[in-house]
C-alpha cells in the first residue's frame, strides 16, 4: 500500500510540474505556475523522505 501511495505521489508531482511549466510558458498565469512548481518539489521532497 505504501509503495502505491509513493508512486502516485509521483505521478502527481510530476503532472504538477508539468501543468506549472506550461502556465509559466504560455505566461497566463505565473504565480500559480510557480506555486504548482512549489507543490512539485514539496511532493517529492517528502516522496524523499519516506524511502529514505
Amino acid at each position: 500500500m505504501a509503495a502505491t501511495l509513493l508512486s502516485v505521489m509521483v505521478i502527481a508531482a510530476f503532472a504538477l510540474g508539468g501543468g506549472g511549466m506550461w502556465l509559466i510558458a504560455r505566461r497566463r498565469e505565473t504565480k500559480k505556475g510557480l506555486l504548482m512548481l512549489v507543490a512539485a518539489l514539496v511532493m517529492l521532497g517528502n516522496v524523499l523522505v519516506w524511502t529514505i
